[in-house]
């Protein structure tokens, strides 16, 4: 872990990522693609240690409230965010403000945050989203090895859904060979109606692999799953797109369980309730610092 001060912290978009790299270990993350040009090892955190202020100072100098971002690129609720606690700093900074609040996690510790994220919705808006890929207990440990397995994710969706929280469910990716099951599916969609997330983004049935995530993502074939970097290999090459044979049968499943359960499924959609802000909430913007 390092420690940086960086120029700015919002994107064109109001996304923001406060740590660069991770450590929950999934193997098949995009975000090690060398594309992102990492300059240290991907475990290494770098953290934008003066990421909150320079977010108070974006957030009050805005016109207009909107829904901030967080967690696209990197994880807000990683080991080290235990001990940093920078992830809630900047919760209580919009929570101050009155802005809401998309946030997106693989791990239980946002459970830590959730008197903030209330707190948030109740004055503006906080959409919960939660990453989901396999419903396998033993596999989910292998393909996502250090941070909590999917029925856990499950528990803080009910959790959310009980505090008054909006949730919503990237079902991706899909790994061929490996989960693109029609048991993982369903399971996964199970999880989701009990829970009743607003929407799922689902981007077809596979995965997608660059320089740099390729080879990781091949080691971790080799050990755990012997004799398929071959097999992957040999149907896909050096393909950026990766998908399953089984798609089309998969996607269907997934459009008629959302369609049966009123769960959104266009990712257009999705993405627009994420970014909406209520208009009618939204509070005078005063200064933390």
């Amino acid at each position: 872990m390092h420690f940086v001060d960086v120029k700015g912290i919002l994107s064109a978009q109001n996304g923001m990522n406060l740590y660069r790299g991770c450590t929950h270990g999934c193997i098949y993350c995009d975000a090690r693609s060398e594309c992102y040009q990492f300059t240290h090892a991907f475990e290494d955190i770098e953290v934008k240690q003066n990421a909150p202020e320079l977010l108070e100072r974006a957030l009050r100098s805005k016109r207009k409230k909107c829904m901030i971002g967080t967690g696209a690129m990197c994880d807000p609720y990683m080991h080290c965010e235990e001990q940093l606690g920078l992830t809630r700093k900047c919760l209580e900074i919009i929570d101050y403000y009155g802005f809401g609040v998309a946030i997106q996690t693989k791990s239980d510790r946002i459970l830590r945050d959730i008197d903030l994220l209330k707190s948030i919705n109740e004055k503006a808006k906080c959409v919960v989203q939660m990453t989901l890929t396999t419903y396998d207990e033993d596999l989910c440990k292998i393909l996502e090895p250090n941070v909590c397995t999917t029925k856990r994710r499950f528990e803080v969706l009910q959790i959310m859904r009980e505090n008054g929280i909006p949730t919503v469910v990237w079902l991706s990716p899909v790994l061929p060979f490996i989960n693109d099951t029609r048991e993982n599916i369903e399971g996964i969609l199970n999880y989701c109606i009990l829970a009743k997330v607003y929407g799922i983004i689902c981007f077809d049935m596979g995965v997608t692999l660059r320089q740099g995530d390729r080879e990781y993502f091949y080691q971790a074939l080799d050990k755990h799953f012997p004799g398929l970097h071959e097999k992957y290999h040999k149907k896909y090459g050096y393909a950026y797109e990766v998908p399953s044979d089984k798609n089309k049968e998969l996607m269907q499943l997934f459009y008629q369980k959302c369609r049966e359960n009123h769960i959104e499924s266009n990712i257009d959609k999705v993405f627009e309730y994420l970014h909406t802000f209520p208009e009618n909430k939204g509070y005078e913007q005063l200064s933390l610092f």
